[in-house]
């Protein structure tokens, strides 16, 4: 049973949305934050990723950053460039991102169901990321960034999809074009009647998964955690019970490829690293470049050339949920036994780009010099992440890169 409640959003007038409007807090690099935002003072890196405000030599941890992102978030306030709700609220929010479209419903989920695994998670986190959200949260007073949640899809949710169609006659909140290509429109749903029902329906769904946001889902818990033991009074009501998320159908999400480039051939010959990478895969030359378009394919640059390299029979467990992820594939047959990468996560000689970039983006950093090879995938699917979630399993690291992206900055939850 999911438990969504409505809540009085902290969110830009009008006017103002699309230049408070961000992108999460990890999606860009310092320099790429900083470049965004810095002739725009009411951007939500501000908030977010307030070491952009402080020379490069300052730590992004560093005590003062924190106290920046507080101030930046009150001065918002002070100058009603962000309001509060008056009354809770649900929020429908659509994106479209060249004619895929995705509705979510903008809430707020349970720490409590999170911390019991009903909000199931499929990937591990890094103590010192938990720690800056947390730290991020504790010193701001609120949840910034919303938790990109999803629900399996199925006949007894289909009444919400019949309401959301009836909201969606109104007229918007807001609704802007970003400069990635993606239209964001927002609705509010205020009436009471609709809310509830709202609620009946997605109460039966019975897991919540986490497509993006586990670091933010684990600080939310450890500031519940923080302040229910400070509190002798606690009923279980607080505001910090809850964390902000936007929940989806399964069946709307659209998950990129997160491909690899490696900076060396682990002292190999580039012969012998092809003779190495034929005991468990084909190798075909092509023409062009190569976007793998079913399981077990994927692409590899070299010396500015593009090879198809396909998986053998036995070279993997094909029914099991994580070896068959083509993300276990590759790693357990070639980074791992050929190039020596035994662990992605802290291995600093491997590097991972989102799709979105594009393959043009895996040619740009082999043709540096930087890197050696690259490999491009074929995308992670809804269906895998929910078996792994519901197993109990987590993915290899960098498994998922979800599109369109979650602005920051258009709802806020004050703690």
């Amino acid at each position: 049973m999911a438990l969504l409640k409505p809540f009085k959003a902290l969110r830009p007038k009008v006017e103002y949305a699309k230049k408070v409007s961000s992108p999460p807090y990890d999606v860009l690099s310092r320099e790429e934050a900083k470049a965004l935002a810095e002739k725009n003072p009411l951007c939500f890196l501000h908030v977010v990723n307030a070491e952009i405000d402080f020379s490069d030599d300052v730590d992004i941890y560093d005590d003062k950053v924190y106290k920046k992102s507080k101030e930046n978030f009150e001065w918002l306030i002070k100058e009603e460039y962000l309001t509060e709700e008056e009354t809770p609220s649900f929020y429908l929010y659509e994106e479209d991102e060249n004619g895929h479209s995705q509705t979510g419903l903008v809430c707020l989920a349970s720490v409590d169901e999170y911390d019991k695994g009903d909000i199931r998670t499929h990937e591990s986190t890094r103590k010192v990321k938990v720690d800056d959200r947390t730290k991020h949260i504790r010193t701001v007073g609120a949840h910034t960034g919303p938790i990109f949640l999803a629900y399996y899809d199925t006949k007894e949710t289909e009444e919400v999809y019949e309401i959301f169609n009836k909201v969606k006659l109104n007229q918007p909140l807001y609704k802007f074009k970003t400069g990635d290509n993606v239209f964001h429109t927002v609705w509010r749903i205020g009436n009471a009647d609709m809310i509830s029902k709202i609620q009946e329906v997605l109460t039966q769904i019975d897991s919540l998964y986490i497509a993006d946001g586990h670091h933010r889902s684990e600080s939310a818990s450890n500031i519940r955690a923080e302040r229910m033991k400070n509190n002798p009074d606690h009923n279980g009501d607080e505001e910090y019970n809850y964390f902000l998320a936007v929940v989806f159908p399964h069946t709307e999400l659209k998950i990129m490829a997160y491909n690899r480039v490696v900076r060396d051939l682990n002292s190999l010959t580039k012969e012998e690293f092809f003779n190495r990478v034929r005991e468990s895969f084909t190798i075909e030359n092509v023409e062009g470049k190569f976007d793998p378009d079913t399981f077990h394919n994927f692409g590899m640059y070299i010396d500015g050339k593009w090879y198809h390299l396909k998986a053998k029979e036995g070279t993997f467990p094909v029914d099991d949920p994580y070896y068959s992820l083509d993300v276990s594939v590759l790693q357990e047959n070639l980074l791992d036994p050929i190039l020596g990468i035994k662990n992605p996560k802290e291995d600093d000689r491997i590097d991972f780009v989102g799709g979105i970039r594009g393959l043009k983006e895996l040619e740009r950093l082999v043709d540096s010099g930087k890197f050696k090879v690259a490999f491009s995938m074929y995308p992670t699917q809804m269906e895998q992440l929910i078996r792994i979630s519901d197993d109990g399993n987590k993915m290899p690291p960098k498994s998922t890169w979800f599109e369109p992206k979650l602005k920051s900055g258009l709802f806020v939850h004050r703690i």
